[in-house]
């Protein structure tokens, strides 16, 4: 198969419209072509092109950021002598000045295909910009490794934040490219946008069901985003960010995992498979030891629990990683009733609102944890249609 990238290289018809144009890039470290070259580096050895300027999201163009809410400052690339400019920095959208260093915007960005990944927000925020100054977006579309599947309440309006870029659940079941055209028809945008789709990529294919296994290369997106096992369980694990638990930052296998020193995990997993046996499938649960080296219970022991769907178990449309780690919140809270579960600090600078509120796009998640009448199945109640809503709308803006 091949993605937007590679076939805007391999294709002097798809280049021809950026001839004499001038030409940014939006990427990050896992922007590279077939043979892992630099999207930025293939794109200004063209010798038709004209490559003024970058754009570096979260984490930065280089993935140098370890942790969330580092900020990333402007500089110079040292290679090609153009700007590079930080949209996690000083500023999150586009400023005048950097809008005015170029004509069209490739956006080469990989995702995966959860909400909160803040990519998702800076495409947005490049399409406003774009629609403001009169300037062209191209997505050089990549697959979402999370696959088609839907799940999570959708943000509710009034919860718009960097994590949160309009109304859709969790986990979209999207590429980068459809989701600019949904930006587009939703915000009514006025904006010159095309995307330069992939070639052969499937979605409900085995083994990869969205990401194609043995013939890409996983390069990490963010830090801490280290392969598609994490992709899958993602739309899940980040909600631990919320909370005073670990989601496995500082240790080999981040966000594929949740614990803490003063939990039992073993008593947690046998919770679960009590409260909703069903929400369960399509992956295995195991109780792990680990000891994270940075952040949240840096040098503790932790009891935990590790999500596994990297083997023969692992069930692409019925595995829930939403439901799952709702339901480790739910299992913890009733067995320990007076647990300090929930993180209060400006979660992606969001004052005044609990970071668990803010990552689900609202309090009904936490409220459901927090009520000990509260069951399964009213978490289905309120979620189930919200799902099926999204899958009807997301329809007219599906390229694949």
């Amino acid at each position: 198969m091949k993605f937007g990238i590679d076939r805007l290289l391999a294709d002097p018809e798809l280049r021809k419209p950026l001839a004499g144009k001038r030409v940014a890039l939006l990427a990050h470290p896992a922007s590279v072509t077939e043979t892992l070259q630099h999207s930025l580096d293939a794109l200004a050895g063209c010798p038709e092109l004209n490559v003024t300027a970058a754009f570096g999201p979260q984490h930065g163009l280089r993935g140098d950021k370890q942790d969330n809410m580092v900020e990333s400052p402007d500089f110079t690339d040292p290679l090609h002598g153009i700007p590079v400019f930080s949209l996690y920095g000083e500023v999150r959208r586009p400023s005048g000045q950097s809008m005015s260093t170029f004509d069209i915007l490739l956006v080469d960005l990989q995702d995966l295909g959860c909400r909160i990944y803040t990519f998702i927000t800076t495409l947005r925020y490049v399409l406003e910009a774009a629609a403001e100054h009169g300037k062209a977006v191209w997505v050089l579309d990549r697959p979402n490794p999370a696959g088609r599947p839907v799940e999570g309440m959708t943000l509710e309006a009034g919860w718009e934040s960097f994590v949160g870029a309009g109304p859709m659940p969790m986990r979209h079941g999207l590429t980068l490219g459809e989701l600019g055209g949904w930006f587009i028809k939703t915000l009514k945008l006025n904006v010159d946008y095309r995307v330069i789709e992939m070639e052969g990529w499937s979605p409900d294919a085995a083994p990869g069901y969205g990401w194609p296994i043995g013939a890409r290369t996983w390069v990490n997106p963010s830090p801490n985003a280290p392969n598609l096992w994490m992709a899958r369980a993602y739309a899940g694990t980040v909600m631990v960010e919320g909370a005073t638990l670990s989601e496995g930052r500082g240790t080999t296998r981040p966000l594929e995992l949740f614990g803490a020193p003063d939990i039992d995990a073993r008593r947690v997993i046998g919770e679960m498979r009590s409260l909703a046996p069903q929400w369960l499938r399509g992956c295995l649960l195991r109780e792990i030891w680990f000891e994270p080296t940075f952040h949240k219970h840096a040098g503790k022991l932790c009891s935990g629990v590790q999500i596994h769907t990297e083997g023969p178990a692992y069930g692409h449309p019925v595995f829930k990683p939403w439901r799952i780690q709702a339901l480790g919140f739910k299992a913890i809270r009733g067995l320990y009733p007076d647990y300090d579960l929930w993180r209060d600090f400006p979660y992606e600078y969001e004052i005044g609102r609990l970071a668990i509120d803010v990552i689900n796009g609202g309090p009904r998640l936490r409220e459901w944890v927090d009520n000990p009448a509260a069951t399964p199945a009213d978490l289905d109640a309120l979620t189930t249609p919200e799902e099926q809503a999204w899958l009807a709308e997301r329809q007219a803006f599906e390229l694949y």
